[in-house]
């Protein structure tokens, strides 16, 4: 069978929670990239979806993330309201690479401790790998409500791992979604740099 037509099949399937989360999910990006802030009122509807459909789906550390977007959309919204120092519209920024070198250590850390737990005591698919996506994205969401540069460089590598994960759990139209969500990083890449570069200027 084709890719268009399992995704087609695929949707058939599905019932109108998928769809909305999708498209909702895809308009956060959209609106994400352009810095609105709109943005995080269609992250709001979409997650709270999610908790429910990886549940369903058996993917529990997604299921827990989706809770924490749900979360950080409310921080988000404050935190692009009014910037670091009361003005409005929070600026771009870059953060030094050994901030990001200890993240990455230590959430690497934390995966293999929460897979380890999920491959013992819970029916957890791909408990490793669904871990670590879980827990880079706790850390990319946060770095997209403080407006650093390089969450669009953690995403790409979540997102590519997602689709995979989502794939094989029968979540196609979920799995189409983080396809569209990679084919659009490199535009919130430059659109992000090239509005830091005017603030710098």
């Amino acid at each position: 069978m084709s890719l268009a037509a399992t995704v087609l099949e695929q949707a058939k399937a599905q019932s109108i929670p998928e769809i909305v989360a999708v498209a909702a999910a895809i308009a956060y990006l959209v609106l994400a990239i352009r810095q609105n802030i709109a943005c995080w009122i269609f992250a709001a509807i979409s997650t709270s979806i999610y908790v429910w459909l990886f549940i369903g789906a058996k993917l529990y550390m997604e299921a827990a993330l989706n809770g924490f977007y749900l979360l950080m959309a409310v921080y988000g919204w404050l935190a692009w309201r009014t910037g670091a120092k009361g003005e409005q519209n929070r600026p771009v920024v870059s953060w030094p690479i050994r901030i990001h070198l200890r993240a990455g250590a230590s959430f690497a850390l934390l995966s293999v401790l929460t897979g380890f737990v999920l491959h013992r005591y819970t029916d957890a698919a791909f408990p490793y790998v669904d871990s670590l996506t879980t827990w880079f994205a706790i850390w990319s969401t946060f770095l997209v409500a403080k407006k650093v540069l390089e969450n669009w460089w953690y995403w790409l590598l979540i997102d590519l791992a997602s689709v995979f994960i989502y794939w094989s759990r029968d979540l196609q139209l979920t799995g189409i979604l983080f396809l569209v969500y990679i084919a659009m990083i490199p535009f919130g890449l430059v659109a992000w740099t090239q509005s830091m570069r005017q603030q710098e200027v």
